[in-house]
């Protein structure tokens, strides 16, 4: 037997916060576990950037636990008492170490939650699951905020948010600026100007963790950049990126937020999503810095506000959303799309630029920002048919900040409207024209984002105008749609014949596009 210890306290990968309360004492009769598991590597294909990132950053936080003076057992992918499975380690250890009690954090995905309690009921030792301090809900206010309605509308969340917590509200309780939302104002395509800045995240070397990996027998995918990997490791890393990014890029967020380039992979993006999913920044933390930012002058209003409507509004949204549905959320497929995943989602191969750079940089970065994963990748499996739960297993492994509670709502539910309208009032899906408007993708394509039928038609144009004449049952009654609809109906049916057998065509060969 080890040193006895009358408590085993978990730490998962994605719960790196050294402000937890539980870190505020040393007590010598509490051992911290953290573990690298097949359990977790395994259960979809992951980035290969996504695995070392996380292994990486857990050492880390074990390292700053030690030198806190806490006690804590690490088991790495290679140990040999290593069983692989988070709940059989946790069993081993707490007889190992003769605890009497056994605690973990709120698991955030749904399937370890369950397997943590299911685990649980069945000891006799004491079993406790501790809060996460981390978000701003609880996992059911979502829910009991809108009890009885048809459709729970983001926005009105997000306000009562921004009155629940003072964020970015007037000396009477009004919105700064007089409106509550500055959507519309953030839709500026980039043309070079002003310039991105500069990649100031910290550079690190995994090579040894990246050869212990592949020694283990780790699957991945994606370009591991083990010897210059540019993701944060620890809180410090981590409030550096995000002074940073105030400094540098917030004052033009606003208006580039939606934009897109193919010699600029971030722009004005913060890339602080991986720090927060895996808890080294708190929510509040980040929206005081921001607001602040604004108070001082020096980031406009509608950047400020852009930014903190993805914090304080969508990210604890969908995270109600999650709670709410799973599991049955995972396998929805209200429009009943069966397409196998092209074999070009693995490594960019097609001749459509946008997305041989949107895929090309997830593949090589294991990063998009929102656009690119909702207007481009994701409108185009969505026009195509590919089936949702295919897509959402590559989204849940191919992103660095990819955690099934945002990612599912995303993915199945804003991207795919496979969840039949739960979040979005429509579908985002575009023409190549939105495409050409937003971004430089169009420029020097094998296809012609002007044209709609022909081999050099781009594929977006017949699959846009395919995808609502298919679906016209399920969606010609939305008040969103009515325009689309018209234009339907205005459609001579010689031109509709033609656009409906293009994306005949595109479907039946997406494997060569």
């Amino acid at each position: 037997m080890r040193d006895p210890a009358k408590t085993v306290r978990l730490v998962l990968g994605d719960q790196l916060n050294p402000m937890h309360s539980w870190f505020n004492d040393v007590d010598p009769h509490v051992v911290y576990v953290l573990m690298e598991v097949r359990q977790e590597t395994d259960y979809v294909l992951h980035h290969a950037q996504k695995i070392l990132a996380i292994f990486a950053a857990m050492r880390d936080f074990a390292r700053h636990l030690l030198a806190q003076g806490h006690r804590v057992r690490y088991l790495s992918i290679d140990d040999a008492d290593n069983t692989h499975s988070v709940t059989e380690n946790l069993a081993a250890l707490a007889q190992a170490y003769g605890a009497e009690r056994v605690e973990w954090q709120s698991a955030d995905e749904w399937r370890l939650d369950v397997q943590l309690r299911a685990w649980a009921a069945t000891q006799k030792l004491t079993t406790h699951e501790a809060d996460t301090e981390h978000f701003m809900t609880g996992r059911r206010d979502l829910a009991a905020m809108f009890a009885g309605r048809k459709q729970w509308l983001m926005e009105r969340f997000y306000r009562d948010m921004r009155r629940r917590h003072g964020v970015l509200l007037d000396g009477k309780g009004d919105p700064e600026g007089g409106q509550w939302n500055f959507d519309h104002d953030n839709r500026k395509p980039w043309r070079g100007t002003p310039p991105e800045p500069a990649d100031v995240r910290p550079l690190h070397d995994h090579r040894n963790l990246w050869a212990t990996l592949e020694r283990s027998g780790v699957r991945s995918f994606g370009n591991p950049q083990a010897d210059r990997l540019r993701w944060p490791l620890n809180r410090s890393e981590a409030l550096a990126c995000l002074e940073a990014f105030v400094h540098q890029a917030l004052p033009y967020f606003g208006d580039f937020e939606d934009a897109m380039s193919s010699a600029h992979q971030r722009l004005f993006h913060s890339l602080l999503s991986f720090a927060l999913n895996v808890k080294m920044l708190s929510p509040r933390e980040v929206i005081i810095r921001v607001e602040a930012a604004y108070r001082q002058g020096k980031v406009p209003v509608a950047a400020a506000e852009g930014f903190i409507r993805q914090i304080l509004g969508w990210r604890e949204y969908v995270r109600g959303i999650y709670w709410t549905h799973m599991p049955s959320y995972a396998s929805s497929n209200a429009l009943h799309h069966h397409a196998p995943l092209p074999s070009w989602f693995w490594n960019g191969k097609t001749q459509m630029r946008c997305l041989q750079h949107a895929i090309g940089q997830s593949l090589e970065t294991a990063h998009a920002h929102h656009i690119q994963r909702l207007m481009v990748i994701g409108n185009f499996a969505l026009l195509a048919g590919i089936a949702p739960l295919e897509v959402h297993r590559w989204y849940l492994g191919v992103y660095i900040d990819a955690f099934e509670w945002v990612e599912a709502p995303n993915t199945l539910g804003m991207s795919q409207w496979a969840d039949g309208g739960r979040i979005a009032t429509k579908p985002y899906v575009s023409s190549a024209a939105y495409i050409s408007r937003m971004s430089d993708y169009c420029k020097g394509c094998h296809y012609d984002g002007k044209q709609r039928i022909g081999e050099r038609a781009c594929p977006y144009n017949a699959l846009y105008w395919d995808f609502f004449s298919r679906h016209e049952p399920m969606f010609t009654g939305n008040i969103r749609l009515a325009m689309v609809y018209r234009q339907l109906a205005k459609m001579p049916a010689e031109e509709l014949d033609a656009l409906r057998a293009r994306a005949a065509d595109v479907r039946a060969r997406l494997e060569t596009l």
